[in-house]
């Protein structure tokens, strides 16, 4: 939201505060300063003393101007729109006007098809001041000419303001928080919650609710108004905070929204069909909106509408044939309360935001909307003329406003850790516009935000300011407790992979039901995803039941800008949903490499592409030692393998693992084999060992005997590797596989059959074997392993 700084001088005196300071100021107090935007130097009021044509271009004129300095200044202009006698803005030389796209260009003396031109008369968007213009700015003619711009305009506080605080979304709001800060007076009103206007309740066929989604509606009719421009101050307020003045009608709106934070609406009367009817939409009904768009509307919608038709979407937008025009003689001024959630969601789910829908969906203050509409009939009686009904027609109830909190002062001392005195807090919160009634505060209407002692506690610790309260180190020792324990886990495991070459990334918890084919682990668990009820939209209807799904969708966004190898991991949790409609949450650990397995300069020609054995090194090194990869049927993965840790019953299952279809892979923009695995990482901390074992090097030489056989075609590696880890021989140190050898043709080796080569190391811990030891230990394991598979040695 955008807070001119002269606007809010109406309301509190800080002529003796810096930009710099106003901005400490709101921050330390809990409102984010996201930028401030100020006029630049060398841009004045000039005065338009003389326009002729140019002499060698048709669309540009030469122009006497009065810029301050008693000698006429020539400027070569272009627009068309101004007289002479106007007042314009003028860029001097060495004013740096912005140019968007983050450039500047700075003003100089120059020619222009040969006729000099000594600066530029400006546009409102050229400096910054409208986001769209046509034609130069035609200032006040009060103006002096010489007068520098940013004493008319001056600074900008561009403010983010949190949910919770919707009071502050007005001049008037956040001035009563700079006033409290800075401890100096108000001026003027601080509220709007009182009426003069006597009000009357609504008559049959004037205002009727039909919808719990409005408690509160108010309707003030004005006859014989005169449509026209604003007067020059409120065309300065709404231009300082980039909005473009319209008429004085509908800037009269805009202005009253601005100031109090409380949205209406000025409906031409006689495009009115009857009374007002507040209702939800009807199935299938349209509504043609100010901004020009015709927009479906649905039953959970809430419109204003007449007698024959919605006229306005409550609380977000009126409607274009029944909003104000020149030719408007009678208007009907709505002051409303809705409820904010309705709000929220039809602007939501029509993509439909203005500054109406933004404050209401964060909830106005319902006790002020009779007072605000007097104020704006009161200006609108002043610059359009008519005359207003006596009455203000009511329909529904505001409420009672916030109910009254209780505080002690001793527990306020304590929370802060402050001895603040007894007459510092009551004069913080009095400040703020609370009220004490003994034992009790009584909150004002527009702090909803205020409902319990802690929160008047809060108040306190940020008015008396933080630096003002002591710093003390409360810690005490607490045991590490599981989510500490989860945490280190997790921090070693990302260590560990940053270190392999890994980059994590972060994904969003929604994905597409697209994006679901790319969930290998899903299904084959017996699980199904979860379904958004209300989803924001179809890239983002379900929650994510796995880690690959994002991880495919990064690697693709990494190729298409010309990344295409690639390792990344992500932890993170994910969604599923049992058979029996049980929704279940893990974390899980996702892994995912493609492309070379070592950077194209470490080796001659074109490196090797990543394959299964790369992915099985990574996770044996994240994992404990007793890994394995099992083969399994009806995954969507090529090679899909169940990762374990453990061995027979005691086995733990922690994840799967394997090569996406390259169809697949080709969709996304991935030529190179893509190798994921994705983890439980509950059960893979289950199966880590909380003590960490050393073994003494080995002080007696080992020996080796490498063994060659043929087995069947169809041997899995890994039943053989299990032989090997679960045979009972204390000679037999290790077994590795060095060689496979098949033979496709026949010629040197039958089609259905491979080579297998292993390197097997015995050794005795307390001695040097002798060879007789380790041929007979070798004989009975060869023994053993024919016995096992029925292979024949080479």
């Amino acid at each position: 939201m955008n807070v001119s700084l002269k606007w809010l001088g109406d309301h509190v005196d800080f002529s003796e505060y810096s930009i710099q300071q106003l901005d400490e100021l709101l921050t330390f107090a809990g409102i984010e300063v996201e930028g401030i935007e100020s006029l630049p130097d060398h841009l004045v009021v000039a005065q338009v003393l003389s326009s002729e044509k140019h002499p060698d271009a048709e669309k540009l004129s030469v122009c006497q101007v009065d810029d301050g300095s008693g000698k006429p200044r020539q400027i070569v202009c272009g627009a068309k729109n101004y007289q002479v006698g106007d007042k314009v803005p003028l860029a001097l030389p060495g004013c740096v006007l912005d140019a968007g796209g983050g450039k500047t260009f700075e003003i100089k003396e120059g020619k222009l098809r040969g006729v000099d031109s000594l600066g530029m008369m400006c546009s409102a968007k050229e400096i910054g001041l409208a986001a769209d213009a046509d034609g130069l700015m035609i200032l006040s003619p009060d103006l002096k000419p010489g007068t520098p711009l940013s004493e008319i305009y001056p600074a900008v506080f561009e403010l983010e303001i949190t949910p919770n605080r919707p009071d502050c979304l007005s001049h008037l709001g956040v001035a009563r928080e700079l006033a409290a800060l800075a401890k100096k007076p108000l001026r003027g009103r601080s509220y709007y919650g009182e009426s003069e206007t006597p009000s009357r309740v609504a008559e049959s066929g004037e205002v009727r609710l039909e919808s719990d989604d409005c408690p509160y509606y108010t309707a003030r009719i004005v006859r014989g108004v005169k449509v026209t421009d604003s007067p020059a101050w409120l065309k300065q307020k709404l231009e300082s905070i980039g909005l473009r003045p319209i008429n004085n009608l509908v800037d009269i709106t805009n202005y009253v929204l601005m100031e109090t934070g409380q949205p209406l609406h000025a409906f031409d009367l006689a495009k009115l069909d009857g009374g007002i009817v507040v209702r939800q939409a009807a199935e299938g009904e349209t509504f043609l909106a100010l901004d020009g768009k015709e927009y479906d509307l649905e039953t959970g919608d809430l419109v204003i509408a007449d007698g024959s038709r919605a006229v306005a979407i409550g609380g977000v937008m009126g409607g274009e044939d029944s909003g104000v025009t020149d030719a408007t003689v009678d208007v009907l001024l709505e002051a409303a309360y809705f409820a904010p959630s309705a709000i929220r969601r039809t602007a939501r789910r029509l993509g439909l935001h203005s500054d109406s829908s933004y404050r209401f969906e964060r909830g106005v203050d319902p006790l002020q909307v009779a007072g605000v509409s007097e104020f704006a009939v009161r200006l609108i009686l002043e610059l359009a003329g008519g005359e207003a009904d006596e009455n203000l027609i009511v329909a529904g109830c505001p409420g009672e406003g916030p109910k009254p909190v209780s505080l002690d002062n001793d527990y306020c001392r304590r929370v802060i850790g402050a001895e603040i005195p007894d007459a510092s807090i009551d004069g913080i919160l009095s400040s703020l516009g609370l009220e004490k009634a003994g034992g009790l505060w009584k909150v004002p209407s527009y702090r909803l935000d205020l409902e319990r002692p802690i929160d008047l506690v809060e108040e306190v610790a940020r008015v008396h300011g933080l630096e003002g309260i002591p710093s003390v180190v409360a810690g005490t020792f607490s045991p590490a407790s599981k989510a500490d324990e989860g945490y280190d886990f997790l921090r070693s495991l990302q260590d560990r992979l940053a270190s392999l070459g890994f980059y994590e990334a972060r994904n969003l918890k929604l994905i597409s039901g697209a994006q679901l084919e790319d969930d290998f682990a899903t299904n084959h668990r017996g699980m199904s995803p979860v379904r958004l009820k209300n989803p924001l939209n179809d890239e983002q209807d379900y929650l994510r039941p796995g880690l690959v799904p994002g991880l495919l969708a990064s690697a693709s966004r990494n190729v298409r800008f010309g990344r295409s190898d690639l390792r990344l991991f992500e932890a993170g949790r994910v969604f599923v949903s049992t058979p029996k409609g049980e929704e279940l949450e893990h974390e899980h650990l996702a892994l995912l490499m493609t492309g070379a397995r070592v950077p194209r300069n470490w080796t001659e020609g074109k490196p090797r592409a990543l394959d299964l054995h790369d992915l099985r090194g990574v996770l044996e090194a994240i994992c404990p030692p007793d890994l394995k990869f099992v083969p399994v049927s009806g995954a969507k993965l090529l090679c899909a393998c169940s990762v374990e840790i453990g061995s027979g019953k005691k086995a733990i299952k922690i994840g799967m693992a394997g090569i996406i279809p390259p169809a697949r892979a080709r969709e996304l923009d991935l030529d190179a084999p893509v190798l994921v695995a994705e983890l439980n990482l509950k059960k893979l901390m289950s199966t880590r060992a909380n003590d960490i074992t050393h073994a003494d090097l080995p002080k007696f030489p080992g020996s080796s005997r490498d063994v060659a056989m043929l087995a069947p075609g169809d041997l899995p590696a890994g039943e053989v590797a299990a032989f090997f880890e679960s045979y009972e021989e204390p000679l037999l140190v290790s077994a590795e596989l060095f060689d496979i050898f098949t033979d496709p043709t026949g010629a040197k080796l039958a089609p259905d059959q491979k080579s297998l080569a292993y390197s097997l190391l015995y050794r005795a811990p307390e001695r040097t074997l002798e060879a007789q030891e380790v041929e007979a230990a070798h004989s009975k394991l060869l023994d053993s392993l024919k016995r096992a598979f029925h292979v024949e040695f080479r």
